[in-house]
């Protein structure tokens, strides 16, 4: 038995639109209420919600009964976090906070399997590989990895070309909350300077060959980034989407019952 397939990163390669969301309240019954409506992926968010491995690999197991595909975001590019979330079972990883070529290829190697990388030899006792049970795991498991890096400064923007050119890379992902605050415009990714340079990253990104990628909570915008060249669209998070229902259902409410 080989390591699963990545629809994921095949779907990505071709240019195929892939829209998801991010799990941002650790609450398996949201997560499986997210895994059975239809989105292509979502994300296990380790950098700003409450997770940690043994929740993160329960996620992966809820997500896993579902047509879906799993990601999780790191909290920061070392190896030995990377390590530990790969051989849980993460095919498909956001690495936060990348700047440069360098920076992206130190993350490629981390995800990879020697001589290709420096990946730990761990799989005989990990979920990865079915606890030794996936005989030629060791094999294919570099073959299908799904790497996105998250560009979300001034200085990663400065570097797309080297990023999106670093072999192994197979998204870059533009953070627009950190990027505008970067650029001195917390609070207001809307900002035209701000969208300039998510235009021109997403343009550097797709003529390197790879996809680009967007969060993104307005469904106005939606069509805009499409038509961008963004294929890896987040459209919300399941705290948001929870958030603004619960508050519109509230304010239909009250103005239902109060004259």
């Amino acid at each position: 038995m080989k390591a699963p397939k990545n629809k994921l990163k095949r779907a990505l390669a071709a240019g195929e639109m892939q829209v998801g969301l991010w799990l941002n309240l650790a609450s398996l019954s949201a997560t499986e209420l997210v895994g059975g409506t239809g989105y292509d992926w979502a994300l296990i968010d380790g950098e700003h919600a409450p997770y940690d491995p043994t929740l993160i690999q329960t996620q992966l197991r809820t997500l896993a009964t579902f047509d879906i595909s799993p990601i999780v975001r790191v909290p920061v590019g070392e190896d030995w976090v990377i390590k530990q979330v790969m051989d849980l079972g993460t095919q498909s990883l956001l690495v936060p906070m990348v700047d440069t070529g360098t920076q992206a290829a130190q993350i490629v190697a981390a995800t990879r399997y020697a001589p290709d990388g420096r990946r730990g030899m761990g799989s005989g006792v990990a979920r990865a590989a079915r606890y030794g049970q996936v005989d030629e795991y060791l094999t294919n498991a570099n073959d299908e990895v799904c790497l996105i890096v998250q560009a979300e400064t001034r200085l990663a923007v400065e570097n797309i070309d080297e990023i999106a050119n670093t072999d192994g890379v197979d998204c870059v992902f533009i953070g627009p909350a950190d990027l505008s605050a970067d650029m001195g415009h917390r609070g207001n990714p809307g900002h035209p300077d701000v969208k300039a340079a998510i235009a021109k990253t997403v343009g550097r990104v797709r003529a390197a060959g790879k996809a680009a990628g967007i969060l993104h909570y307005d469904h106005a915008d939606f069509g805009y980034y499409a038509d961008l060249g963004v294929t890896f669209l987040g459209v919300g998070s399941e705290a948001t989407l929870l958030r603004v229902a619960l508050i519109e259902n509230l304010r239909a409410a009250r103005a239902a019952t109060i004259g």
